[in-house]
């Protein structure tokens, strides 16, 4: 538990120095070792103590106002790695993002989407029925998939419903988790993906241009976790990587070839044209019927408050002596209250002389 106070405070201290240089407009951030996202508010869950993404996200909503969380992990919960390449949280694990998706289930700042394993499989949540509730109705997208999932079929419904989400919710930051459990070979999922076809869903939702967090998440074949985000890193920074793995302390772990990219197996993909087909066309109705960015009510920070006071009356006209009297200038020790008239506090300050005649 200490490593994962440890780990945490480490990236949310990233994070937030980032926000607060304005980093995370223009740079990537990666913390391998977060990315917990089955971890719920008063329990563990699918190997994870503590959700960082559901922390992560709450500090981005600091500064944006709505937030898209995407899960590529075929585990729905699991633990997400935090690479900050600027606020997108998308889940490309095998397993479906159900702590994140249950911390944000009543409301429209935050978006989930994700792409999961669904029928008897951990966590055994995510059907494509489950969207939200109240505000959030509409605001969490499920994508249900079958085993064997392979690159083109991942690519023909990641990008339409990903590209109707970006229309839509218009997100100022995005979170992208990238579990390697959906690559294929891996000891519990059960896709068929390779290194480039995971590796798509991050350059596609990079090439949106919006401040995106990438984190890593669940992988069970530990030679293909390094590999996965190895290679991830590089097509976040538009760098190419030879496939010949340099010699360095670990690499027996990668042989006989030594190689960054791997063939992928012959299992049969049991999601055929009309099962995704039918998918893509419910998850698109739901889309349809949400609203376009959903505004947010900004407050000055004083219970009662907007950002636009009651006292101005938008849209009503005044003359311009009423005007001058609601001038804050002009009148610089009155304040106003909600009704539109001059409220006085008793502990108001005045000039001097007149606390001395008041004494």
């Amino acid at each position: 538990m200490k490593i994962c106070q440890i780990l945490l405070s480490i990236g949310l201290e990233v994070l937030t120095h980032s926000i607060k240089s304005h980093l995370l407009y223009m740079a990537y951030s990666f913390t391998h070792y977060l990315g917990l996202h089955h971890a719920k508010k008063s329990e563990a869950s699918g190997f994870c103590y503590v959700n960082d993404c559901v922390l992560a996200i709450l500090e981005l909503l600091k500064v944006h106002q709505r937030v898209l969380y995407i899960d590529i992990d075929v585990l729905t919960h699991s633990f997400t790695h935090s690479f900050i390449h600027l606020l997108t949280h998308s889940l490309t694990q095998i397993h479906h993002g159900d702590g994140v998706e249950e911390a944000f289930y009543t409301t429209n700042r935050v978006m989930t989407a994700s792409f999961h394993k669904f029928g008897e499989y951990f966590p055994g949540t995510g059907d494509v029925k489950d969207k939200g509730y109240q505000k959030g109705d509409g605001y969490s997208i499920n994508c249900p998939l079958h085993e064997g999932m392979d690159d083109d079929s991942f690519k023909s419904i990641f990008r339409p419903i990903i590209s109707k989400i970006m229309e839509k919710f218009q997100p100022g930051a995005v979170v992208l988790q990238c579990g390697a459990d959906s690559l294929s070979g891996d000891r519990l999922g059960c896709f068929n993906l390779s290194l480039r076809g995971h590796a798509d869903c991050v350059s596609f939702v990079k090439s949106f241009n919006v401040p995106l967090l990438v984190l890593g998440g669940g992988g069970y074949t530990l030679r293909n976790v390094p590999r996965c985000w190895a290679y991830e890193t590089s097509v976040l920074l538009d760098t190419q990587i030879k496939d010949a793995i340099p010699a360095n302390d670990y690499i027996e772990y990668f042989a006989p070839d030594y190689k960054l990219h791997l063939p992928v197996s012959n299992m049969e993909n049991l999601n055929n044209s009309k099962y995704l087909d039918d998918v893509k066309s419910q998850l698109l109705r739901i889309l349809d019927g949400v609203e376009i960015a959903p505004s947010v009510q900004l407050h000055t920070g004083q219970a009662g408050t907007t950002q636009i006071p009651g006292s101005l009356h938008v849209g009503v006209s005044k003359s311009a002596k009423e005007e001058e009297a609601m001038s804050v200038d002009a009148h610089p020790d009155k304040r106003y209250d909600e009704s539109g008239g001059r409220a006085e506090h008793k502990s108001e300050m005045y000039d001097i002389k007149n606390r001395m005649d008041v004494a």
